[in-house]
This record gives C-alpha cells, sequence and structure tokens, in this order.
C-alpha cells in the first residue's frame, strides 16, 4: 500500500533519551517528514501549540509529565484535539495499553523501537488524519459546521474550523468545553434516548440571528457529533421596514408573527411583556391595513417574497 507524502507532513517526538531522538529523526528526516523534536512534556505541549503537527509519537514513560498526561492535556485543547498520538512504550502490560488508548492514542509501537514499523504505522495515521481533516473542510465549504461533544464531561472532542469561529461568535472565546446552552441540550436529546440520525434538532435565537442544531451519529465513547448552522433573516425584517414603514421593533414583532409566535412568546424573546408586544402589533395592523394576525402575516410573507423576485 502507498501513501501521499507532502513535505508539509509534521511528526513531533518526545523522548526524553537522546539516542532515540536521534535514530528517529533521522529516519523521519530521511523519508521526507518535517520532524520536530521535544524531550519533556512541557516542552511537547508548548512545541504542538507553536507547529501543530499532523502526528506525535510520544514516549509513554518520561520523568515529570509522562506521556499520557500529555495526550491527556493536548486532547482537551481544541487546536490540538484531531491530532493522532502513537504512544512508544516498554509496558506491554495491559493495564498499560489500555491506558495509552484512554489517553487519546491511536496506536503503540513498543521499546526497542524499530523505525521501518514505525513508519508504517505512521504513514497509516497520517493519512487517516488527513482524510478526516478533508471531510472536515468539506462539511464546512458547504456552510455545515461540525464539532464532536462528549455528553458525560462536556469536553469538546473536535471541531472544525467554520464550528469554532460559530461558538465563539455565539459563546465568546475558545474552550474546550462545550457552551453550556448547547451541551444541556446534547444531554436532554441523550436522555430522551436520541438516536442521532439527524432528526434532533433545536437553535437558539439572538434577535434575527439563529443557530440551529442537530444531533447525528454517537459513539460508544458517549461521544456525538453535532452539525451547526447559522441563519440571518436581517434582509428580511429590513425588507419589512421598508415596505410597511415600520419602526425595527414593530418589524420584529411582525417577524415573529409571521414565525407563529404568540404575544407573550415573542415578548420573552424580545425582553418586553405580552401587553407591549400587543400595542406594537395594533400599530403594525394599522400599518398594514389587517385586523388579524393571520392576515398580517398573510401580507407580510407575499411582501418579502416580491421584494425578493
Amino acid at each position: 500500500m502507498t501513501f501521499d507524502r507532502t513535505a508539509t507532513d509534521i511528526v513531533l517526538i518526545v523522548d526524553d533519551q537522546p539516542d532515540n531522538l536521534s535514530m528517529l529523526h533521522d529516519a523521519l528526516d530521511e523519508s521526507g517528514y518535517t520532524v520536530l523534536v521535544a524531550t519533556h512534556g512541557e516542552g511537547a505541549l508548548q512545541r504542538a501549540a507553536q507547529a501543530v503537527p499532523d502526528i506525535v509519537l510520544l514516549d509513554a514513560v518520561m520523568p515529570g509529565m509522562d506521556g499520557f498526561e500529555v495526550a491527556r492535556r493536548l486532547k482537551a485543547d481544541p487546536q490540538t484535539a484531531a491530532i493522532p498520538i502513537v504512544f512508544m512504550t516498554g509496558l506491554t502490560d495491559t493495564e498499560h495499553v489500555v491506558a495509552a488508548f484512554a489517553a487519546g492514542g491511536v496506536d503503540y509501537v513498543t521499546k526497542p523501537i524499530r523505525p521501518r514499523e514505525v513508519l508504517a504505522r505512521l504513514a497509516v495515521h497520517v493519512n487517516n488524519a488527513r482524510q478526516a481533516h478533508q471531510a472536515r473542510n468539506a462539511l464546512d465549504a458547504f456552510g455545515h459546521a461540525t464539532l464532536v461533544v462528549r455528553a458525560g464531561d462536556g469536553r469538546l472532542v473536535w471541531q472544525t474550523a467554520l464550528a469554532r469561529q460559530m461558538l465563539q461568535s455565539w459563546f465568546g472565546g475558545d474552550s474546550p468545553w462545550t457552551p453550556p446552552p448547547l451541551l444541556d441540550w446534547v444531554r436532554q436529546q441523550v436522555a430522551q434516548g436520541a438516536v442521532g440520525d439527524g432528526s434532533q434538532a433545536g437553535a437558539i435565537v439572538q434577535g434575527a440571528r439563529r443557530l440551529h442544531f442537530t444531533l447525528h451519529e454517537s459513539t460508544d465513547d458517549d461521544e456525538w457529533l453535532i452539525v451547526l448552522r447559522e441563519a440571518d433573516d436581517a434582509a428580511m425584517l429590513e425588507a419589512m421596514m421598508l415596505a410597511f414603514k415600520l419602526t425595527a421593533r414593530e418589524a420584529e414583532v411582525l417577524y415573529w408573527v409571521v414565525k407563529g409566535k404568540t404575544n407573550r412568546d415573542v415578548g420573552d424573546i424580545l425582553g418586553a411583556s405580552a401587553a407591549t408586544v400587543k400595542k406594537h402589533l395594533e400599530r403594525v395592523y394599522e400599518k398594514l391595513g389587517v385586523e388579524t394576525r393571520t392576515a398580517a402575516a398573510a401580507l407580510a410573507i407575499q411582501r418579502v417574497r416580491q421584494l425578493g423576485r
């Protein structure tokens, strides 16, 4: 089997043994990889944050911060969470192998290191990671921002660039944890026996902006894939303001009437009382020349469609 090699494939080797570093560096360099090295856990985290390598070859047992902790921290950071980690270990007991995978490793090789074996395993995982990265980019290109959430502890396992932008826009910051409103919704769906087929959908509303999210496939690790999509009806609000000479607040009230909301619902959304909404709606009726909310909604939809054409 052959794999595409590119000059941008970066391997970070983390090992406190100079002989291992030298041998692996030379073998990987000759194979066309760009090689970075770190001799301790803190250095590994710094290098990974700076360069975002395509794969990490990580010694499990090091003084100070061991490889398991390094892996856990890499997986906790959204910027480095998707990087595959291959452990190097002389510990072949089952508990240590399990610990390697539990910390986020995708594979392991045993010491003494055999360079040809390492190269073969790295090629497979780099290729898989590249395909996954391309798939995530393709989703972003079609406006489908995706992320994976661990419902139990609320951690963001990975997210596409577009999903990160949306989360920052809606919730602020760049945290490895799922924003509470989204996490609460995911946990509610899980508690209700969600099957993750895309039929479970929710939304967060901010004025004319809406963030829609749907729940997709899950894994045995209680990880759920979420697809985000933004919608902004600011253009529709402006069209209604111009067409009917409405104020901004009157246009907002009419917008939510078109969406089928009651006066109380509209009040909750806009932070006003139902009585205030009713007064705005009365002025809307007068400007539109109608007497009912159904007629107002129908006229608004018709006029916006005409303007769209």
